[in-house]
């Protein structure tokens, strides 16, 4: 099923997002950081039989708007709602990916009755980072694999051989393809470069660092999703959910950080299996 591209405008920005009309059970699907909503092509076809699945592209990523401030979770968090709103959805299942896993844990807690459940692919930087961890920031920019597909580039062919090199588009399948040609644009000056803004980084990393994620129980349902070659492999890493999430399930998939895009028949079965027991 090919979904359908949608707009939301908001007094502040426009948010664009892909929509899978035919099943009835309210899904809502985030990406992660420097991706856009594209990257769940292979799970929303899986699920769109039976849930009704929106996957935003996130303020500052693809087709929505972006600004050059307001990367906080309240705005982000309030862009969903106003989503769901939209869409008359009192309350979702939630798939959350790396960074908005951190923030699925944060609106669980602000205002849990929107979140039937959530699952959270690989989350990252659930802890309040410290305040002299900024000076790293740069070091980060330029070491983090998925922000070096940013650019820019001197040319597609140059950014697409680039892009082969990074860990969400091993085995460059159709998909990975698509999500990367979805991805890039050619600029004003013709480089080409990420859809994603320099501004979204710098005001996500800033809120990441600032605000805490888990900091009291929560009962929402969660599975949390440990690819195996992810970044979450060692239990001092687990044991923050396993502290503060009261009804807690941990699945073990093959791949990497972006199981869905790697190894996405193992990642749709698990997260199906899970959604199917939420019934």
């Amino acid at each position: 099923m090919i979904p359908a591209r949608q707009t939301l405008s908001k007094p502040d920005i426009q948010l664009s997002y892909l929509e899978w009309n035919q099943g009835h059970k309210p899904l809502l699907l985030l990406h992660g950081l420097a991706d856009h909503a594209l990257v769940w092509s292979s799970l929303g076809d899986e699920l769109a039989s039976d849930y009704h699945i929106i996957a935003p592209d996130m303020r500052g990523h693809g087709e929505s708007t972006k600004p050059d401030r307001d990367y906080t979770f309240e705005s982000a968090i309030a862009d969903l709602e106003t989503l769901m709103d939209h869409r008359g959805w009192s309350a979702a299942d939630v798939v959350a990916h790396s960074w908005t896993g951190k923030l699925a844990a944060i609106w669980a807690r602000l205002n849990p009755k929107r979140l039937r459940s959530m699952i959270l692919v690989d989350p990252i930087f659930i802890w309040k980072i410290p305040s002299a961890f900024k000076i790293t920031f740069p070091i980060l920019y330029n070491v983090l694999p998925f922000l070096k597909g940013m650019g820019p580039f001197a040319s597609y062919e140059q950014a697409e051989q680039q892009a082969r090199q990074l860990s969400q588009y091993q085995g460059w399948s159709d998909l990975q393809q698509q999500v990367f040609h979805a991805s890039i644009e050619q600029k004003s000056d013709g480089s080409w470069g990420s859809k994603f803004t320099i501004s979204a980084r710098d005001g996500i990393f800033e809120e990441v660092m600032r605000v805490p994620g888990l900091t009291v129980p929560i009962n929402t349902p969660t599975l949390f999703v440990q690819p195996e070659k992810g970044v979450n492999r060692q239990d001092w890493q687990l044991r923050p959910y396993k502290t503060y999430l009261k009804n807690l399930q941990i699945s073990q998939v093959p791949g990497n950080h972006w199981p869905f895009l790697t190894q996405p028949k193992a990642f749709n079965q698990t997260v199906k299996a899970f959604l199917k027991k939420q019934k």
